[in-house]
């Protein structure tokens, strides 16, 4: 009898765990839904973008979801969240990414790791264009992060790391109005500093550790959508 209570409960908890991921999941969608009509009923009722001279000085305000793939340890899940971000751009090639972000991942099922990036980025485009109806461009940037590591079964027992990063990748702006933008970015992100890890031993306890260090190719994967909506043109 105790054994099958046992195992009803670590049944029922896996299944619990397993429904609030896909709850998680299903809040992201509806978060990017209700931005979408928010932004596209904006959008209809907007006035014209009109320049004051080339398109330095573009500022516009945005908000994005972040899927996150780790690379350090076998256990480690993919991470899901989300974020603002603002843009001003200083030319017509030349952008700039000012952003926040919020993720969450489990670590097998004895752990779960969340994170928060704040950080710029720069954007270089391969057309002057204003507003084509496909936008490439690279990007690099830096963003100080804060790493949260805590035991699903004694909350208590957690660790935390304070790091900074540096990010590469390449993205497109599909632009949906002159002022209304769907953006889709990847970008790998390379931490500066130590790394923690949870490991589970062979009785079940959990142990954090730091591994210490310099720069590491150890870090994200990261992938964005976003939507960005131009408020303003400032010079």
């Amino acid at each position: 009898m105790r054994n099958a209570a046992s195992a009803a409960f670590f049944y029922g908890l896996h299944h619990k765990t397993y429904f609030s991921l896909v709850l998680k999941k299903i809040n992201h969608m509806k978060f990017l839904l209700i931005t979408l009509s928010v932004a596209l009923t904006s959008a209809l009722h907007a006035q014209p973008l009109n320049l004051k001279g080339d398109q330095g000085g573009l500022l516009s305000l945005g908000v994005r979801t972040t899927v996150s793939t780790f690379n350090g340890h076998a256990d480690e899940g993919t991470g899901m969240g989300m974020g603002g971000q603002f843009r001003l751009q200083f030319a017509n090639r030349l952008n700039s990414d000012w952003f926040f972000d919020y993720m969450r991942s489990n670590i097998g099922d004895y752990a779960s790791r969340t994170d928060y990036h704040i950080g710029w980025s720069v954007l270089y485009y391969f057309t002057d264009q204003q507003t084509p109806r496909i936008k490439p461009y690279i990007l690099a940037g830096h963003c100080f992060d804060y790493t949260r590591l805590v035991s699903n079964a004694e909350p208590n027992l957690f660790d935390e790391r304070w790091s900074s990063a540096v990010q590469a990748g390449a993205g497109i702006h599909f632009n949906l109005t002159d002022r209304l933008d769907l953006s889709l970015v990847g970008q790998y992100m390379i931490h500066i500093g130590n790394e923690v890890h949870a490991d589970q031993h062979a009785d079940g306890s959990v142990h954090f550790h730091e591994e210490k260090g310099g720069a590491s190719l150890e870090g994200h994967l990261l992938f964005n959508i976003g939507f960005h909506y131009k408020i303003a043109d400032l010079w």
